[in-house]
């Protein structure tokens, strides 16, 4: 075993005894599969050491072993959080204990606190953005491993037990190592979302009442009981949101076929979701009890549900179980879903006579139940496992998520255009009008509930592409309403007419309705600001857009139709883009003021914001620890409620594994209660250093954009990058590019940060900075230790500053230095070296002023963790670079077969991604 391995013990303790246990068993699968030279290289325990010329088999296997490093962590983590809250100990930041002994600190009330419950809902929406590595099947193949590693913790296991458990284990090692882990063809979205899908099946519905329980019993530390939260209903409301499929921004395999696929979909997973749990209740429920005892209201519903099922459906499902009321009332609930079953599996939507149509009926029904089991005397029954079924019911519906459909505003304007063209308007330069045209014409039009069009005209592609799509919808929300969509999302919304367009197309396709005072759009409309000079209008932006006659009868609408106590409008805000505009710290703080701003506008119009965060998987891209997320949030801009995207590789790390998927959701419901409560005591004021920070920004900027602009930018990042290989990838079903051109604003954000990673230069997290820092320094001495003196107190503060400290830690001269040997011009490579590597001098000595100490000593197991992945990530990088070297010169040669060499690629891609746990 290696020094480095036997040092790591110390300070990372369990984590390097379970990698140990894998690793050799892993060593002996490849000993045993005829691979002993390769078992040698296995890293840190192999013996033979690592290789330096590097073959296929050695990237899929430090894949694998990166994988397995990642999987240890995970459950070390969940493993001691289980045992600190054995042994009592000080609860973690932002979850459900920390966040009632902080309201208890406070002086918050029991009542206020359950109050506040009851008004949390939090929503995170899974999308497929092209930076997840691994195949659906590998990550089933993970899940399968770790729940065998979960199993190593029971200490009751014997050592014939552990040796049989062994033997699983390298059963499940043996077809991770014979699984291709990357896709050789390009996924489909049809892929991409039976992943999703398995999350939202499989996974958060199990979550539920795991999260339930856990809330209960930190809320008896506060001196609020189980029963009174259960009686209340008190719960916070957690649903889901869902991109894939609906998602069509710079996306054209997402077509009106697509999305009617993928909400049917939904609704069928949602009826399979719901199905096992209420078999499971109807098995429970096996009380002698005449049909007699139960409640009238409940004995009438019970006959009515028989009869709104047929002559024939009806007693079939009365005669079972005769003389267990409770039980027949529960089938009939179950046989009143719109399914068919094989096997006692739901396998496809089949609406029959007196089948539900909406999950509300459903729920009316439970609650029935849960009244009659409760006037019976079974009280634990009713507020345990009925509500357990109730809970699943309201968070998944019967659409198991919201599908949002998001398009860009230039495919908008186009879609006008045309629409304007088939209705023979002479003037159809929509996209030229200057802005208050756009507004008066757009205004006018929906004065009128008369399309442009009629719905067979032939209408060019843009305008066939929206409507068609839209049209799908209505369909589908006709028949089964409109719980299933979001919210109609328009990607880079620059102005007010951006948003009224929706409204015209909504119109085109029939998803209008003619309310009392006028026409009105029945799906929300939220804008996504994603630069940051479109974070800077957004208040503008939304003012006129909710001051709008036709956005205030689409409001009120949607208050009645939906339920609202309160006129709420959804605003997305973007990590990417703003980051990939002005560098971190100009992202992060315009990001601050924007939400600040809307929450107030919202305010002084009776308008509740809802904020729906753009998040991604590195920092960049608005990733970092979620309780110190929520934290620095402005004052008043969670407000009970949060949307946030969890995209790509985040989606395994936080819900793979069911006990680290509960922490997860746990810290968003936890936090934003306790923001949420918190932020109501007192007044919100600006932020006590907006100056110094709004400096910050602006210089932080300037140096980052100066970078962007410097000749020779383009070809230093295309060629000391692994850009073109990962644009040529398989990874997702979404393109990189926009639309296809090879310029800085049509690549996206997530290849942009993927490729910096990639070579280790991590730059779009931290450069600009340091300079924004030193200049601050040197030219406002009082501001600078003002900064320094609210570092550990200030939540925003610590909150940038401890992800920039993360990402400058991955920052590896050495390696951006070999990289950069892939530049052809000397000089153009030697002028940008010399400017990364004098900006991170500057940053790595200014977060050491002002956190104090240095990295290694403000994170030791995380030191020690890089530490021990470097020894691999070093031959990984070097064998990249000959690899970059190589393809790169054969796709100069006409007809030269590339394919072996991009196929290596990728695996050292994944292998990479892998170690450093981040793709984009």
């Amino acid at each position: 075993m290696e020094p480095l391995f036997e040092n790591a013990q110390g300070q990372l303790g369990k984590i390097t005894g379970d990698l140990k246990y894998l690793l050799k068993l892993l060593q002996e699968v490849l000993t045993e599969s005829g691979a002993k030279e390769l078992a040698g290289h296995i890293p840190w325990i192999g013996g033979a050491g690592l290789p330096e010329k590097l073959t296929p088999e050695h990237l899929q296997l430090y894949s694998l072993v990166f994988q397995l490093v990642n999987m240890v962590e995970i459950n070390a983590a969940v493993q001691q959080r289980r045992q600190d809250e054995e042994a009592g100990h000080k609860p973690e930041p932002g979850l459900w204990s920390a966040a009632f002994q902080r309201l208890k600190a406070a002086g918050i009330g029991q009542e206020e606190a359950l109050d506040a419950l009851r008004q949390i809902a939090v929503e995170p929406v899974l999308t497929a953005h092209p930076t997840e590595a691994k195949r659906t099947t590998v990550l089933e193949h993970h899940r399968e491993l770790y729940l065998l590693l979960v199993q190593r913790e029971n200490q009751m296991y014997n050592t014939r037990e552990q040796e049989e458990l062994s033997l699983e284990v390298k059963q499940s090692l043996y077809r991770l190592w014979k699984t291709g882990e990357i896709y050789l063809e390009k996924p489909d979205v049809a892929s991409e979302l039976r992943n999703v899908m398995h999350y939202l099946l499989e996974v958060f519905p199990e979550l539920i009442d795991i999260l339930d329980r856990r809330l209960e019993r930190a809320a008896e530390q506060f001196g609020i009981s189980r029963d009174v939260i259960a009686r209340a209903h008190a719960y916070p409301r957690i649903s889901f949101g869902d991109w894939v499929g609906g998602d069509r921004d710079g996306h054209p395999l997402v077509t009106a076929e697509v999305t009617r696929h993928t909400l049917r979909r939904l609704r069928l997973n949602a009826f399979v979701a719901i199905r096992r749990k209420l078999a499971r209740l109807v098995r429970h429920l096996s009380f002698a009890c005449p049909m007699e005892v139960l409640p009238e209201a409940a004995r009438a519903r019970v006959q009515q549900m028989a009869e709104e099922l047929g002559p024939e459906t009806g007693p079939q499902a009365l005669a079972r179980n005769k003389g267990e009321a409770f039980r027949q009332m529960a089938n009939l609930m179950l046989v009143k879903l719109p399914v068919d079953t094989q096997r006692g599996h739901a396998v496809q939507l089949s609406e029959h006579p007196g089948s539900y149509f909406h999950s509300e009926e459903l729920l009316d029904d439970l609650t029935l139940l849960q009244q009659a089991l409760d006037a019976y005397g079974a009280a634990a029954v009713a507020y345990r496992e009925v509500v357990q079924v109730k809970r699943v019911v309201e968070a998944l519906g019967f659409h198991l998520a919201a599908l949002d459909i998001r398009q860009n505003s230039a495919f908008h304007d186009k879609a006008v255009e045309q629409l304007l063209k088939a209705a023979l308007v002479q003037d159809t330069a929509f996209s030229e009008w200057p802005e208050s045209k756009r507004v008066a014409f757009l205004s006018k039009e929906l004065e009128s509930a008369r399309p442009f069009t009629h719905a067979n005209a032939e209408l060019e592609e843009h305008a066939r592409a929206v409507v068609d799509c839209y049209r799908a919808l209505r369909e589908h929300t006709g028949r089964y309403g409109i719980n299933c969509l979001g919210t109609f999302i328009v990607s880079m919304t620059r102005s007010v007419s951006d948003l009224l367009v929706v409204y015209l197309l909504a119109r085109e396709a029939g998803l209008t309705e003619m309310a009392p005072d006028g026409l009105v759009c029945t799906v929300p409309v939220a804008p996504l600001l994603e630069t940051i000079d479109d974070l800077e209008q957004g208040q503008q932006i939304l003012r006129g857009f909710l001051e709008h006659p036709f956005t205030k009868r689409s409001m009120a609408y949607l208050v009645q139709t939906r339920g609202w106590q309160r006129p709420r409008q959804q605003v997305m805000v973007g990590y990417s883009d703003s980051n990939k505009d002005g560098g971190i710290m100009a992202s992060q703080w315009y990001l601050y003021k924007a939400q600040q701003r809307l929450a107030r506008t919202g305010a002084e119009l009776g308008t509740d914001i809802l904020f729906f965060h753009g998040k991604g998987g590195s920092i960049s891209r608005g990733s970092g620890p979620t309780a110190a997320f929520l934290e620095a949030l402005p004052c008043g801009t969670l407000n009970s409620r949060i949307r946030l995207t969890e995209q790509g590789e985040t989606i395994a790390q936080k819900y793979a594994y069911k006990l680290n998927a509960a922490y997860n959701l746990e810290l968003l419901l936890a936090g934003t209660f306790a923001r949420t409560v918190l932020d109501r005591q007192a007044p919100c004021e600006n932020h006590p250093l907006e100056a110094i920070l709004e400096r910050l920004a602006q210089d932080s900027r300037e140096h980052y954009a100066a970078l962007l602009h410097t000749e020779g930018f383009i070809p230093f990042f295309r060629q000391a990058t692994p850009i073109d290989a990962i644009e040529s990838s398989k990874i997702g079903s979404r393109p990189a590019k926009r639309t296809g051109a090879s310029t800085l604003n049509d690549l996206r954000a997530i290849p942009w940060v993927f490729a910096w990673s990639q070579a280790r230069f991590h730059m779009t997290s931290w450069y600009g900075l340091g300079t924004a820092l030193q200049a601050l320094q040197e030219e406002k001495p009082e501001g600078y230790q003002a900064l320094k003196a609210h570092c550990s107190t200030d939540p925003f503060l610590n909150y940038v500053l401890q992800n920039v400290d993360n990402s400058v830690a991955e920052a590896e001269e050495e390696v951006m230095a070999a990289y950069a040997e892939l530049v052809e011009d000397h000089s153009i490579r030697s002028r940008f070296m010399a400017l990364f590597r004098e900006e991170l001098q500057r940053v790595r000595a200014q977060l050491d002023a002002l956190l104090g100490g240095t990295y290694a000593g403000r994170h030791p197991r995380h030191s020690h963790s890089r530490a021990m992945r470097a020894t691999v990530l070093q031959p990984l990088h070097r064998h990249q670079i000959r690899l970059l070297k190589k393809w790169r010169e054969a796709k100069k040669q006409e007809g030269a077969d590339t394919l072996d060499l991009q196929t290596e690629l990728m695996l050292s891609i994944n292998a990479i991604a892998g170690a450093i746990g981040t793709t984009g």
